[in-house]
C-alpha cells in the first residue's frame, strides 16, 4: 500500500497560524511523500494512452481527491475521459476513500530524458555543509547535509 497524506481538516490548518520550523513536518517525511507520490502518478499514468500520460502528471492526493496537471486544457479534457479508472486504481494503491478527481492546467515540470552524471562537490562547499550541520539541532536534517558533503573525492579537514 502506498502512503500518501493524511487526510487533513481545512478548518484545522486554515486556524493554526504560523508554527516554529521544529514543529512543521520534517525532511525525511516530505521525501517519503515525494517518493510515494511518484510512485503513484507513474502507477496511474501506465493505464493511460500513451500521448495522454506524457501530457499529465498527478500533483497531489489530499482529503479523498486525485489531483492531476496538465499541460493543455484538452490533456485535461482527454484525462477527465479516464477519471473513472484512474480513482479506481488510486483506491486500490492507497486503500483509503478517493473520492474526487480535479485536473488544473499548467505547465508540466520537465524532466531530464536521461539522468545526468552528478557533479561531485567542491572541497570548499563539503565543508560548509559539514559546517552547517555540526550547527543544526535537526538529526535529519543534519544526516542529511553529511551524506551531501561526502560526494566529494576531498577529506573532511
Amino acid at each position: 500500500m502506498i502512503v500518501v497524506s493524511p487526510n487533513r481538516s481545512r478548518h484545522a490548518s486554515a486556524t493554526a497560524g504560523l508554527r516554529p520550523a521544529l514543529e512543521c513536518v520534517t525532511l525525511g517525511t516530505l521525501a517519503q511523500r515525494a517518493r510515494a507520490l511518484d510512485e503513484l502518478d507513474q502507477r496511474l499514468r501506465r493505464l493511460l494512452p500513451e500521448a495522454t500520460a506524457r501530457q499529465t502528471r498527478l500533483a497531489d492526493v489530499r482529503n479523498g481527491r486525485l489531483v492531476f496537471l496538465a499541460s493543455s486544457p484538452i490533456w485535461a479534457s482527454r484525462l477527465r475521459l479516464q477519471q473513472t479508472t484512474l480513482l479506481a486504481e488510486a483506491r486500490l494503491a492507497l486503500g483509503e476513500t478517493i473520492e474526487r478527481f480535479a485536473v488544473k492546467v499548467a505547465p508540466l515540470p520537465t524532466v531530464p530524458p536521461n539522468p545526468t552524471k552528478p557533479i561531485p562537490l567542491s572541497a570548499a562547499t563539503a565543508q560548509h555543509l559539514r559546517e552547517a550541520a555540526t550547527v543544526l539541532s535537526d538529526p535529519q536534517l543534519r544526516a542529511v547535509l553529511l551524506d551531501i558533503a561526502s560526494c566529494t573525492g576531498s577529506k573532511p579537514r
